[in-house]
């Protein structure tokens, strides 16, 4: 998945849609025309959506290897529960981030909150070859900082923006941040970092181009600012990072280097080993779909 990058550039694409945990969610990464965005390696947007204890986010346990999730709310609250007995509600403007490392398990669950609304985003980060073997780790940030951007604000989610850096870990150069506001603003950027724009709400117009809700705009290189203009109260992330240098292979829930290793996540899920932990939840464990290359 290493690609090929030398200069800015501005590509508009949409999400496609899906399902994830019970709440219609639009995914802008990975796809064919862009698989990463420096070490950034998956984005899923679940919402906005009206719930219900009824009908919520509830994903049961699951697995990861090899991967940071970067969890954001903008609406509703989620219990994160994982294998290392951690049971943290996440709420909008808090981040958490879960290390996965050699394995860990954890299930998200939004049955005890009450009716309301539940918009927000998924991330993955691949983690490089020095850590992607170190045993997990989880963290929750309650605060993070936030940057004044003349018509509007940006909050760092993780890396350095703006003279500020998010408390958050990260094991590779990479940023992210939420952009909210409307009207005209500057963003700096590093040159030596390839860029994305997730569009939440509103909308957003930069070098004569338009993105809605769900398009992903991909930045390329060598840019050391842009200007956008955001619609009334638009809401966007800030992807950014050095092209990853590592070839990846991402399957259901793990990110590898080869077959031979998702086969071993797989079986080590599916028997039940002791590398991905227990969870503490009562929503269902979700099986492991069988390898589409062995079956």
């Amino acid at each position: 998945m290493v690609a090929e990058v030398d200069g800015p550039t501005l590509a508009i694409s949409d999400s496609r849609v899906t399902d994830v945990g019970g709440l219609p969610v639009h995914r802008s990464l990975p796809k064919r025309e862009q698989r990463m965005v420096g070490a950034w390696c998956f984005l899923d947007r679940f919402g906005p959506i009206a719930v219900s204890p009824s009908r919520t986010m509830t994903v049961g346990p699951h697995p990861h290897m090899g991967l940071h999730t970067v969890t954001w709310l903008l609406e509703g609250q989620v219990l994160h529960s994982d294998s290392l007995g951690n049971a943290q509600p996440i709420r909008p403007g808090q981040l958490n981030l879960m290390t996965a490392g050699h394995g860990i398990a954890h299930a998200e669950d939004a049955r005890s909150e009450p009716a309301g609304n539940m918009d927000g985003v998924q991330l993955w980060v691949a983690q490089p070859d020095a850590t992607r073997h170190d045993p997990p780790s989880f963290a929750h940030h309650a605060e993070l900082p936030v940057v004044d951007l003349g018509n509007g604000k940006g909050t760092v989610l993780l890396g350095e923006f703006d003279g500020s850096r998010s408390p958050a870990h990260v094991d590779s150069p990479l940023v992210g941040v939420e952009i909210a506001g409307s009207g005209i603003m500057e963003l700096p950027l590093d040159p030596a970092f390839e860029y994305g724009l997730a569009v939440l709400h509103g909308g957003v117009r930069m070098d004569e181009a338009d993105a809605a809700p769900n398009h992903f705009v991909y930045l390329g290189v060598s840019r050391s600012a842009i200007v956008i203009e955001l619609a009334d109260a638009a809401r966007l992330l800030l992807l950014g990072g050095q092209p990853f240098a590592e070839e990846i292979i991402m399957w259901w829930n793990f990110v590898a280097r080869d077959r031979a290793e998702l086969e071993s996540a797989y079986a080590d899920w599916a028997g039940a080993q002791p590398r991905f932990g227990q969870v503490a939840s009562t929503l269902q464990r979700i099986d492991a779909p069988r390898p589409y290359w062995s079956r």
